[in-house]
């Protein structure tokens, strides 16, 4: 999921270039993923991520409600990203037609007509995306370090509105909540907290 991907710094080490067209080793994949989950979920998180052919595989079989995300090795930068498993069949079926070259756009209104058609289900109960980046600049492929990572949020709410739920179209100051795709079955909460924070 880069589509929240940071505008990146050009001029990066060749350890970097390589990191980003290789996949590291599970372990450090592994690391890395879990940061965008709460430091008490990490340990049991299952996680996904690349091989050693780049084709995305289940690194690690979880114990508990998270699922991870590894990062696309064919991107710069960093950006990993957490969910609660009950979001699975709508991030995996969004996966599905991404491989399969659709927009996004095309990714939007297929899944809402079979989510609407019961061929899956989005989460009856409000459940949480969290997002963890870093550019090039701030993250080191070879060891797997960050500094200055930037976290937010994703409350996922299928189907709820403005008016269901008070929340404003638009944030109007800083890590204010909002809500984005009103009346979809990906309706969600965006929480952005103020860089640096």
């Amino acid at each position: 999921m880069k589509k929240f991907t940071l505008l990146l710094l050009a001029g990066c080490c060749a350890t970097s270039v390589f990191a980003q067209t290789t996949a590291p080793t599970p372990d450090l994949q592994i690391k890395t993923a879990v940061l965008a989950a709460p430091a008490d979920k990490r340990d049991g998180a299952t996680v996904y991520g690349y091989s050693g052919k780049n084709e995305f595989i289940i690194l690690r079989k979880g114990t508990n409600e998270y699922v991870c995300l590894a990062d696309d090795p064919a991107q710069k930068g960093l950006s990993v990203s957490c969910y609660h498993k009950d979001l699975e069949p709508f991030m995996a079926r969004g996966r599905e037609l991404k491989k399969q070259g659709k927009s996004a756009g095309e990714v939007m209104k297929i899944r809402e007509e079979e989510e609407k058609a019961g061929k899956w289900k989005m989460p009856k109960q409000p459940s949480t995306l969290f997002v963890y980046s870093a550019p090039d600049s701030s993250f080191n492929a070879t060891t797997g370090d960050v500094k200055n990572g930037y976290l937010r949020y994703v409350v996922y709410i299928p189907y709820a509105t403005a008016e269901s739920t008070g929340l404003p179209l638009k944030p109007e100051s800083p890590g204010m909540p909002w809500i984005m795709d009103p009346g979809t079955h990906r309706a969600h909460i965006m929480i952005n907290p103020p860089a640096g924070k």
